[in-house]
């Protein structure tokens, strides 16, 4: 019998879980932070440059996501060769090999944000600020993409501090290159978003090569090369099969919400605002969810290797129940606090009071979000990421279908209530297939003994 203490569901997975999250939740609010500064310097420059910061980020944000969540894909192959350093070394050059295929792909997309923008019928006066900006954009997506492959390495083999260290120092550089180009302090010249691209890349560069540095010292035998030589397309292709759903997933889910932004537009320009506070305030929250779901990730990987459900469910659980509690109290503080969150966001007084309107129904929205995503991260240390993908399909395209009307409709609160219910259905969908596939381990491992007692 296991005890209570030291059991799967125990405290002991409870502590694992929460000091693997706790480095990743900080380095995300880092660089959410740093992030803020480009905006406050860049806005401070100029309203046009803003708009084509705007602009180029609409594509930049969703490649990067895209890429990092492809490649959390490598986390559940490290786990189970904790004690293999050739077969370690082998995931780590696949991992690097998919980081570059995905990376120049997103890369690609980025650099493309002039002839987007000239499609999509983006005022001239933005475009023409933009300059070299989408080339350095693109070259900081390689380099976030390189980041992504060691940090899925570095977190399943129990690494978080050390990505951590690296996330730090790269929103450090981040930050005083862009207060010392874009911001021009005293008699230095503003560069702009050149500065801007200038201090993004370079924080990209210097996570990367941290990141490297760190990878090399802790898991890669002695005398042997990072670099990723002759691909193995059989196992890269192992490695993609479960990350390019995640990335998928990703997409959808980012290019739902745009529909959900434009369907909140429709009802007027306050309306507009007040969704654009209400999914900044989710986003800002919902990182407590994903980093308590990476650090479960080794945790069920670990399990499934030996098939072993009730400690796979269990660590879910717990997984679960901690976001859960996190995201819960983050959110009931924002809603207890909302007379001075508010005001961070909108000095318009009409406004003001319907973001506060709306703030139960963003804690329903990011809470429901949570309890989807740990239980997607899950079916990720399960090497199961279709069924993740086709439940966010689903949801989220009935939702992209609905929202013009519901909005009409409703307005607002029916369309948030809209993605609070979709978000619910893809937690039960997503649970339902992690239940199905943690059970179908337990099966194999019982017909295996049946069929040894014969």
């Amino acid at each position: 019998m296991i005890s209570k203490g030291t059991g799967p569901a125990g405290r002991g997975t409870w502590i694992g879980i929460a000091t693997a999250a706790l480095p990743l939740y900080l380095t995300m609010i880092a660089a959410s932070a740093g992030a803020l500064v480009d905006i406050a310097l860049l806005g401070s420059h100029s309203t046009a440059t803003l708009a084509a910061f705007a602009v180029s980020m609409a594509v930049f944000s969703p490649a990067t996501a895209t890429v990092a969540g492809a490649l959390r894909g490598v986390m559940p192959f490290v786990t189970p060769r904790k004690d293999d350093p050739d077969g370690l070394l082998s995931v780590v050059h696949c991992g690097m090999w998919l980081a570059l295929t995905v990376g120049a792909i997103a890369a690609a997309a980025v650099a493309s944000v002039p002839l987007i923008g000239r499609a999509t019928g983006v005022p001239r006066t933005a475009l023409d600020q933009l300059g070299i900006f989408p080339l350095l954009l693109a070259g900081s997506v390689l380099a976030i993409a390189v980041t992504s492959s060691a940090t899925s390495v570095l977190v399943a083999l129990g690494h978080s501090e050390l990505v951590m260290r690296a996330g730090l120092l790269g929103t450090a550089a981040s930050t005083t290159l862009s207060v010392l180009l874009v911001g021009g302090p005293g008699p230095l010249p503003s560069y702009g978003l050149t500065g801007a691209g200038v201090a993004m890349l370079a924080s990209s560069m210097i996570s990367a090569s941290v990141n490297q540095v760190a990878l090399r010292r802790s898991a890669m035998p002695a005398g042997r090369s990072m670099w990723p030589g002759r691909p193995d397309v059989r196992q890269v292709w192992k490695l993609g099969a479960v990350g390019i759903p995640l990335a998928g997933t990703v997409l959808v889910k980012f290019a739902v919400l745009g529909v959900l932004t434009f369907a909140a537009a429709r009802i007027g320009t306050d309306s507009a605002a007040v969704h654009s506070v209400g999914i900044s305030l989710v986003n800002l929250i919902f990182t407590a969810a994903v980093a308590v779901g990476q650090a479960t990730i080794p945790v069920i990987s670990g399990h499934a290797e030996t098939r072993d459900s009730a400690s796979i469910r269990h660590s879910v659980r717990a997984g679960t129940l901690l976001a859960l509690a996190v995201v819960g109290f983050i959110a009931a503080t924002v809603i207890v606090l909302g007379p001075w969150v508010v005001p961070l966001f909108t000095t318009d007084a009409v406004v003001r009071p319907r973001i506060t309107d709306l703030l139960p129904l963003v804690s329903a929205v990011v809470v429901t979000d949570a309890l989807q995503a740990v239980v997607g991260f899950g079916l990720i240390g399960l090497k199961r990421t279709v069924p993740s993908f086709v439940s966010t399909f689903v949801c989220y395209g009935v939702l992209a279908a609905v929202a013009a009307p519901v909005a009409s409709a409703g307005g607002l609160a029916a369309l948030w209530t809209a993605l609070a219910l979709a978000n619910f259905l893809q937690a039960v969908g997503k649970a339902y297939s992690f239940h199905r596939h943690s059970t179908f381990a337990e099966h194999r491992e019982d017909a295996s003994t049946s069929a040894t007692s014969r």
